[in-house]
């Protein structure tokens, strides 16, 4: 196992930021399930609600205990995914989508807007996460003969 990365303050802050964000996500998501569980067939928008809060929880609590690229990723998935999907079938009527029931809602309320700028705080969160991992990352490369930090090969 890595060392954990935690860059100091402003990482920690971010960490803090980025887990909040997926806190509130898992929260509303949670929160709200039972109400969309009559919304599709054998797989439920209740269920998938479910399913997004169980990932936005267990990633906001790897961002919090591990703090390494691979979670950031994650977590950026876990925020940037639900934001996309909010926003997709808030404005789009996409209809059911194989076994996916049909999610479009074409209103906002307190939950939902919530939620949203939740994702998109710790969307935007773990990906400064992640580009400054990378870059922590390519600083410990070694430097070869000419200058160049090394490369895997091709």
């Amino acid at each position: 196992m890595g060392r954990s990365h935690s860059g100091g303050p402003i990482n920690a802050g971010l960490r803090l930021l980025v887990a909040a964000g997926l806190a509130v996500d898992a929260y509303v998501h949670f929160d709200l399930a039972s109400a969309y569980d009559a919304i599709g067939g054998s797989i439920t928008q209740g269920m998938l609600f479910r399913i997004e809060a169980v990932a936005a929880a267990v990633v906001a609590l790897l961002v919090l205990v591990v703090g390494r690229l691979p979670v950031y990723l994650a977590a950026f998935a876990v925020a940037a995914g639900g934001l996309a999907a909010v926003l997709l079938y808030r404005w789009v009527d996409v209809g059911p989508l194989g076994p996916l029931p049909n999610m479009y809602e074409p209103v906002w309320y307190s939950e939902k807007a919530f939620s949203a700028v939740a994702q998109a705080v710790a969307a935007l969160a773990a990906a400064v996460l992640a580009a400054g991992a990378v870059r922590a990352s390519h600083a410990r490369e070694p430097l070869h003969r000419g200058g160049h930090r090394s490369r895997p090969p091709r």
